[in-house]
């Protein structure tokens, strides 16, 4: 099970850290993923991590203001997001699947957590 919170409201140039608790039994081998959904949108690819720490990858339009992080003794995964844009804003879900193909896809993850709302002001 996944818990994502540390959403909210921000202005634009600003900072925000999402965390993804994760309860029950996890892998070295899982990745874990956040994506994003704008109303209207579909669910996009923000970024991902293995739980062993070691691979990461950004969805371009993220890459430099984004950072995820893990912290395997808390279970916890991390999205810090920093020079926040009005683009920005959508509800944003962690996600974890088996392995580390196909980290792109949305479908490709089995477990979901609730969504957290940012909403970046211009």
């Amino acid at each position: 099970q996944l818990q994502a919170s540390g959403g909210g409201l921000v202005q634009a140039g600003g900072s925000l850290r999402l965390s993804c608790a994760a309860s029950g039994r996890t892998s070295s081998s899982y990745t874990v993923g956040w994506f994003r959904q704008a109303p209207g949108g579909e669910r996009d690819f923000v970024a991902s991590i293995n739980w062993s720490g070691g691979r990461t990858l950004y969805a371009d339009s993220v890459k430099g203001r984004f950072t995820i992080s893990i912290n395997n003794a808390k279970r916890t995964v991390y999205l810090q997001m920093n020079s926040l844009k009005a683009e920005d804003t959508a509800v944003y879900y962690c996600a974890s699947k088996p392995g580390w193909t196909n980290v792109l896809v949305t479908a490709s993850y089995d477990y979901w957590g609730q969504g957290t709302q940012v909403t970046v002001s211009s």
